[in-house]
C-alpha cells in the first residue's frame, strides 16, 4: 500500500484526533511514552493487566502523526483479542469499525482505504511478510502481549529486528505485562524500556488447596465452592481459568446444579463462534461466572470481573525428545501467568482472586513460562521457517535460540518424512506440508505431533 503525496494530505486531514481516558494510569505517562517514540525506533512498553496499555498505544501513535503514510499495524495472539480491541479503540476514536479502525483475521477482513489503525492477530502480519517483504503498508508496527512468547511473536521479533535496519522510518512498539521486558530490551540493542503501573484496585489472594478426605470431592467441587464463597463477598462477577474446553464443560455442569437459576455461567475459549464471544461482552443483570481458559489471561478485558477462580493449570504444547511426539499436556501455570489471572479482578473494583493450590506452590513455580520454540518440535520450526522464507533456524535472531541437538533432531525428522532435501532445502513433498494448517499436521501424525488437544487426559500437573 503506497499513498500519493495528495492522498497523504487528506489523510493527514481527516485523521482522528484522539482523547485520552484520565483513569487508564498509561495516560499519566502518555507525554513521556510520546517522547521515547518519536525518538527511537524500538520502544517496549511495560505494564501490569489494566493499565490500558493494548487500547491507549494506537492511540498515542496517531496522535503523534503516525499511520498517515502507513498503517499503525497491532498485533494480538488471538482473533477474540483483535476483534474486541478494535472494536473498543474505534469506539473510543467515535468512529464506527472497519473505517479509522480496522481488523484482519482468518476469514475476516475489515480494514478498509480510509483505516489509519489495523489490529491483527501476529499470525496474519507474520504472513503478510510473504507479499510484502519489508512491510511498506506500515508506518508503526505495535507487537502486543509480546511476554507470551509464541512462535508467532518471536518469529516477527526475530523478522523485524532485520527489517529495522533496512526502514529506519518504522517505528516498533512492542509491549509486554511482565517485568522481563529487559530480555526485550536487550535483544533491540538497548531499547528503552517505560514501565507503567497498571492495576487499578487491590486484589486479595487467597490460597484454597484442593485437598480433602471426601474421595469424590474434585476440581469442579472446588470450583463450586470458590464461586459460593465469592458470592458472599457482594455483588460483581466471576471469572474461572481452566486448562480447557473438555474441563469448561465439566465445571459449567457442576455449576448449574449447585448455582441459583439467575446465575448465567458462560463460557470463553477461542473456538467459540463470534457470536457467543460478543455475549461476554455485553451488558447484563444480576450475577455471572465465566469459565475461560487462558484466552482471557492477557489483551482481553471481560467487564465486571470482581473475583478469579485459578485452577492454576493450562494446556501446553511439549515435545518429547524420548518419544520424538508433541503433546498438549495439562501443566501448572508460570508465577507471571498466575499473576496475570489474578490481576483481572482488580479492573472495577477491589478484588479478590482463590488460587485453588498452596502458596507453597505458587512460590515454587518458575517465573515465567517457556517460549514455544524451546518446547515445540523443530521440525514444525524449520519447516515454517523455511516456507515462510525467514532464513536457516541457525541464524535466525530468536530471543531465544533453541538448542543445537534439537535443530538436528527437526531436520532428521523432516529428512525422513521426504520434506527436505541432502541440502536441507524444501523437496514438493515439505512444500505441501507447510500448507496444511499446523491443527492438520498435527492430527495427521506427521511432524512428530500427538493427540489433538481433547484426545489425551492428564492429571493435575502433579498435584
Amino acid at each position: 500500500m503506497a499513498f500519493s503525496p495528495a492522498e497523504i494530505e487528506q489523510r493527514r486531514a481527516l485523521a482522528p484526533r484522539p482523547e485520552f481516558p484520565p483513569e487508564l494510569p498509561i495516560c499519566a505517562r502518555r507525554e513521556e511514552i510520546a517522547k521515547a517514540i518519536s525518538s527511537n525506533q524500538v520502544v517496549i512498553v511495560c505494564g501490569e493487566t489494566g493499565s490500558g496499555k493494548t487500547t491507549q498505544l494506537p492511540k498515542i501513535c496517531l496522535e503523534l502523526g503516525r499511520g498517515i503514510e502507513g498503517l499503525i499495524g497491532h498485533t494480538q495472539p488471538r482473533r477474540i483479542a483483535a476483534r474486541a480491541t478494535a472494536t473498543r479503540v474505534a469506539q473510543e476514536l467515535k468512529t464506527e469499525l472497519g473505517g479509522a479502525v480496522g481488523y484482519k483475521i482468518r476469514f475476516t477482513d475489515r480494514v478498509g482505504p480510509r483505516s489509519y489503525i489495523k489490529i491483527m492477530t501476529d499470525g496474519i502480519l507474520l504472513a503478510e511478510t510473504q507479499g510484502d517483504r519489508e512491510l511498506r503498508q506500515y508506518d508503526t508496527l505495535i507487537i502486543d502481549e509480546a511476554h507470551e512468547r509464541s512462535l508467532n511473536i518471536d518469529f516477527l521479533l526475530g523478522y523485524v529486528k532485520q527489517l529495522l535496519r533496512r526502514r529506519p522510518e518504522l517505528k516498533l512498539v512492542i509491549t509486554s505485562a511482565t517485568i522481563d521486558a529487559e530480555r526485550f530490551s536487550k535483544h533491540f540493542d538497548g531499547a528503552p524500556v517505560i514501565e507503567v503501573s497498571g492495576r487499578l484496585y487491590p486484589v486479595e489472594v487467597r490460597y484454597h488447596p484442593v485437598e480433602s478426605e471426601d474421595e469424590d470431592y474434585d476440581l469442579n467441587e472446588a470450583i463450586s465452592d470458590a464461586a459460593e464463597e465469592l458470592a458472599r463477598e457482594g455483588q460483581g462477577d466471576v471469572l474461572v481459568f481452566l486448562p480447557g474446553e473438555r474441563e469448561i464443560r465439566e465445571a459449567a455442569e457442576t455449576l448449574r446444579k449447585h448455582h441459583p437459576p439467575h446465575t448465567e455461567i458462560l463460557p470463553l475459549f477461542a473456538r467459540l463462534s463470534a457470536e457467543e464471544q460478543e455475549r461476554i461482552f455485553k451488558p447484563h443483570g444480576g450475577r455471572r461466572i465465566v469459565l475461560a481458559t487462558n484466552v482471557a489471561e492477557t489483551s482481553l478485558t471481560v467487564p465486571g470481573v470482581r473475583y478469579v477462580v485459578d485452577t492454576g493449570l493450562a494446556r501446553v504444547k511439549r515435545y518429547s525428545y524420548r518419544s520424538k511426539v508433541e503433546q498438549l499436556r495439562v501443566e501448572n501455570v508460570s508465577q507471571a501467568s498466575a499473576k496475570q489471572r489474578a490481576g483481572r479482578c482488580g479492573r472495577v473494583a477491589s478484588g479478590v482472586c482463590i488460587r485453588l493450590y498452596a502458596e507453597e506452590e505458587f512460590n515454587s513455580r518458575s517465573a515465567f513460562t517457556d517460549p514455544e520454540v524451546l518446547r515445540s518440535s523443530l521440525a514444525n520450526v524449520i519447516l515454517r521457517m523455511k516456507s515462510l522464507g525467514l532464513g536457516t533456524v541457525e541464524e535466525f535472531p530468536f530471543i531465544d535460540p533453541p538448542h543445537s541437538k534439537a535443530i538436528q533432531d527437526g531436520y532428521a525428522l523432516l529428512a525422513e518424512l521426504g520434506a527436505v532435501d541432502e541440502a536441507n532445502e524444501l523437496t514438493e513433498v515439505g512444500r505441501q506440508l507447510a500448507k496444511l494448517p499446523r491443527g492438520a499436521r498435527h492430527r495427521s501424525g506427521a511432524l512428530g505431533a500427538g493427540p489433538p488437544p481433547e484426545a489425551e487426559r492428564t492429571g493435575r500437573g502433579g498435584r
